[in-house]
């Protein structure tokens, strides 16, 4: 695969360095990385070269390599594959810059070569600012992008058991990466924590679904730790008048809320991870008690006992 990258990127680099037509025997005697292949394996390597820059959005043309247009030559237009000039003001610049350098994702430092081609950066004072790393674990996102962009369904396994999600979206909240979607296209919408997410892939055909109108992955993604994952469970628990004010100040919207006449509340969760919901029960001690679903009340009560 790196010989392949390299090459791609020798051939786009030559194309737009020559400004001009070139033919393919040019290429191929110029380019590093098609030498030393018999005839056959040139052509056929050229061809998925030229498929592949073409998926990749560059515009690769074929034009007459002079004004006789005998012989046709491939072409990358400048005017077709540059952006052109954004024109950003000195404060855009500036918040751009300010931007980069707040933002780390995986913990890496920004390189300056971006903003440079934007027009420029603006002298930095020494030492590092304030950053919001945007998580380390990042090993499965450029799946998922290229998931979200072809609309395929990806496939991976949560919390031992097989998954395939039509991924409506990815958003990253409190420290970590999620992906948004469908078991099957149309059906409930979850929320899948990626760094749980094992051998994550991209599967299938493009176009294998369509994201509901409207839809923002943002608006699903939960306020509670309990809300995020792969189980579909309704808990009900009842919290004593002691701590009532304190369980209702942590409950979420999601939550339907009951007040006792005691003072006491009875509230329905929506449960997609057992384990953050049974870590959080458990600080209320014996003041919550859950009365359904008995799955959940038996792996409590194995927790406190020490048996999980």
């Amino acid at each position: 695969m790196r010989s392949v990258i390299e090459r791609i990127l020798n051939l786009l680099a030559f194309l737009l360095t020559v400004e001009r037509p070139v033919t393919a025997e040019e290429i191929r005697m110029t380019v590093a990385g098609y030498d030393q292949v018999s005839d056959d394996a040139w052509r056929r390597m050229f061809e998925r070269d030229k498929d592949l820059l073409r998926s990749l959005g560059i515009p690769l043309e074929l034009r007459p390599t002079d004004v006789w247009e005998v012989e046709d030559g491939y072409v990358v237009p400048a005017e077709d594959y540059s952006l052109p000039d954004p024109g950003l003001t000195d404060e855009e610049q500036a918040a751009l810059w300010l931007a980069s350098n707040v933002v780390r994702l995986g913990g890496g430092a920004p390189g300056a070569a971006a903003l440079f081609k934007l027009g420029g950066s603006p002298l930095a004072a020494a030492g590092e600012p304030l950053a919001a790393d945007l998580g380390r674990n990042t090993s499965g996102l450029a799946e998922v992008f290229l998931a979200l962009s072809e609309r395929r369904m990806i496939r991976f396994g949560y919390r031992g058991r097989p998954r395939r999600v039509a991924p409506y979206g990815l958003v990253h909240r409190r420290g970590h990466w999620y992906v948004v979607g469908a078991e099957e296209p149309g059906s409930t919408v979850k929320v899948f924590r990626m760094d749980r997410a094992e051998e994550l892939e991209a599967t299938g055909k493009r176009d294998a679904f369509t994201p509901p109108e409207g839809f923002r992955a943002s608006d699903e993604i939960p306020e509670a730790p309990w809300e995020a994952g792969g189980d579909d469970l309704e808990a009900i628990v009842e919290f004593d008048p002691s701590i009532a004010w304190w369980a209702r100040r942590q409950l979420t919207g999601r939550s339907a809320v009951i007040t006792r006449p005691d003072g006491g509340l009875t509230a329905t969760l929506q449960v997609a991870n057992p384990d953050a919901f049974i870590g959080w029960l458990i600080a209320f001690e014996d003041a919550a008690e859950v009365l359904e679903p008995q799955e959940l009340r038996d792996r409590i009560v194995a927790r406190i006992e020490g048996r999980s």
